[in-house]
């Protein structure tokens, strides 16, 4: 049944009767927000109306909070620094959508940021920046809690998130995403926007209601709206049965074509059958060994990047015989692919590929700096063979995951944040953590990796192999076999992110399936726990 939404935007004068019987007339499949009422200058929001019941809570809430320059402040917060304008659009369903306007009215130039739908206070959880870190500022915090550094999709870093409980186990769900195209006079950075005077930027304000604990009101924003980045979501490639393998994968490595893991300069032979031996007797086996034979050479002269596949050592047939025999130790066998590569010889680039994968055999193409890919591009896959895997250097954000199944957490995000929640947006996403063996001891990585139910992709491009990787790699051996024995539980749509527990600083994802939840756990307590959990 379709929703139709009511026409008016209530302020808080609205004669409640006259409200309710508006409300009665609209059809209900489910109980959804239709209006915030507000207060007579549109600052605080003072109750919650849906089709069938209007929420009033404890107090008036502020529309949002913010931050100018870092400093905190309200929306119903007198400031002669800026001036706030909201409007709601009626047509849109689920839930409701309106549009906040942030002009600086200063004679200086200001910085925005950290902006929260309804405020900070007397929420169970909400999402915002802290600190200063260039790549990894976003936290969700929680009442008398340390708050927990987690990932958001690379096109949403300065989004704000809160949960606010209405009472009677209902509770309301709130997003603001900046809308980047909008800015007047001002500068937009990954978590701020500077703002010069009479400047200005829109932030896009979602809300709904949701039942139960935090955590529902999570999946609704993140995994059923897909943070509003789409309508409505094509979820055609991960119907397809033959992609369907890469998904139930969570060892990797990538290894450069001039490595003698790969090949043995010395006698020619190649190096990938002991490579692969010494992966199943350390870590039970790679899912995925990927070939770099490009960057950082491709450029040096005029030869594009498919001539130098053709160029290595026994040419195309020798890694087609390659990917054969990783095929028959269980191992797929990928190929990279540079979509900058416009300088050298020309050659189209999606024939290439689709020679490359017919002479080669490939299994999957790593997709260099993309963070999504294309239909033409997985079409000249498919076109070579069935079943071949788009695989991005960058993670997908939910509008481009329609068009790709796997993707990386990029090494950029060096130390990496505890909680991914890209991986909440679309379990069945594939997800592998880059993680470079050479660096530094990285058990701290596969940790990371397991908790959030997903896969390592181990780079070796830097050269070394230090005195303490066997150990390590055993270690990475351990969360695997746990991730491949309970592979479906990982894939589920129910994961629950973040459990309460007794204790701070210790954190609890559970994986439930019908007969069967997996719980990981992972303390940052250095010398360790022992009590209930």
């Amino acid at each position: 049944m379709t929703m139709k939404c009511v026409s008016c935007f209530s302020r808080f004068s609205t004669v409640a009767g006259i409200l309710w019987t508006m409300l009665c007339a609209v059809p209900v499949d489910a109980q959804q927000l239709r209006l915030f009422e507000l207060s007579g200058n549109r600052k605080t929001v003072t109750a919650f109306v849906s089709e069938a019941e209007i929420f009033s809570g404890n107090q008036p809430l502020p529309l949002v909070a913010f931050e100018i320059n870092d400093q905190l402040f309200k929306s119903d917060d007198p400031t002669n620094t800026i001036d706030i304008s909201f409007t709601v659009d009626t047509g849109f369903a689920p839930g409701m959508k309106g549009r906040l306007l942030f002009t600086n009215t200063s004679p200086d130039t200001i910085i925005l940021s950290n902006v929260v739908p309804l405020g900070r206070d007397g929420k169970a959880v909400y999402i915002t920046g802290k600190g200063k870190h260039g790549l990894s500022r976003s936290h969700i915090f929680f009442p008398e809690r340390q708050p927990v550094n987690c990932i958001l999709p690379d096109n949403a870093w300065e989004l704000g998130y809160s949960a606010t409980p209405l009472g009677n186990g209902w509770s309301v769900c709130a997003l603001v995403r900046r809308d980047r195209s909008s800015a007047e006079k001002a500068n937009i950075r990954r978590f701020e926007t500077v703002l010069a005077p009479g400047g200005s930027v829109a932030y896009n304000l979602f809300a709904d209601l949701y039942e139960g604990e935090w955590q529902e009101g999570l999946r609704k924003i993140f995994q059923e709206r897909y943070l509003y980045d789409v309508d409505t979501f094509d979820n055609s490639l991960f119907e397809r049965e033959d992609l369907k393998w890469i998904r139930h994968t969570y060892v990797m490595h990538l290894i450069m074509a001039w490595d003698k893991f790969y090949h043995d300069y010395e006698t020619g032979a190649s190096g990938l059958p002991a490579f692969i031996e010494r992966g199943k007797r350390l870590y039970g086996g790679d899912d995925v060994i990927g070939i770099w034979p490009t960057w950082p050479t491709l450029g040096i002269d005029h030869r594009n990047q498919f001539d130098m596949y053709r160029d290595l050592p026994g040419g195309l047939e020798r890694i087609r015989k390659d990917a054969e025999y990783c095929r028959s130790q269980g191992t797929a066998f990928f190929v990279c692919y540079n979509p900058w590569d416009e300088s050298t010889r020309s050659e189209g680039h999606l024939d290439g590929l689709y020679n490359l994968i017919m002479q080669t055999g490939a299994d999957g193409v790593i997709l260099d700096t993309q963070g999504g890919s294309s239909r033409e591009l997985q079409e000249s896959a498919d076109r070579a063979k069935p079943g071949v895997i788009m695989y991005s250097e960058g993670f997908a954000v939910p509008r481009d995951m329609q068009g790709i199944v796997s993707g990386r957490v990029h090494n950029a995000l060096y130390y990496p944040p505890m909680l991914n929640l890209n991986k909440f947006i679309k379990p069945e996403f594939t997800v592998y953590r880059v993680a470079e063996v050479a660096r530094e001891p990285i058990k701290r990585e596969y940790a990371t990796a397991f908790f959030n139910g997903y896969g390592t992709e181990l780079n070796i491009f830097p050269p070394g192999q230090p005195e303490w990787a066997e150990e390590q790699y055993r270690y990475l051996g351990r969360t695997t076999r746990i991730l491949r024995e309970n592979t479906h539980n990982f894939l589920h749509k129910a994961y629950i992110p973040l459990l309460p527990t007794l204790t701070d600083s210790i954190y609890v994802n559970a994986w439930p399936l019908p007969g069967k939840t997996i719980y990981t756990i992972y303390s940052i307590r250095p010398e360790g726990f022992s009590a209930p959990l």
